[in-house]
């Protein structure tokens, strides 16, 4: 079992999450990459106090990076796609 802040690592601020958040109210996060939908979902609703109503996850290969001569690979993360209820918001980058 893992801790809840072992679970979430941080959020994903990009365009498209920014968008996601302003359409259908859903927040996007790197998570660890052995958590399961289920863990996630107690672990968002523990930290920020909302309800989540659905989790949706994706396995984000390693990319292939080179250096010169060597060759290396970025690690696998995972992202999940947290629905959270209609009127409950996480503020974890907008100003107050």
């Amino acid at each position: 079992m893992l801790n809840t802040y072992n679970i979430i690592k941080e959020p994903v601020i990009t365009e498209k999450s920014t968008l996601k958040k302003a359409e259908s109210n859903q927040v996007v996060f790197w998570v660890d990459t052995k958590a399961n939908k289920s863990e996630i979902k107690k672990a968002v609703e523990k930290a920020f106090n909302v309800k989540v109503l659905d989790v949706n996850t994706i396995k984000m290969p390693g990319k292939v990076k080179r250096q010169g001569k060597s060759i290396g690979r970025t690690s696998i993360r995972k992202k999940a796609y947290v629905t959270l209820k209609q009127g409950d918001k996480i503020e974890f980058f907008e100003a107050t």
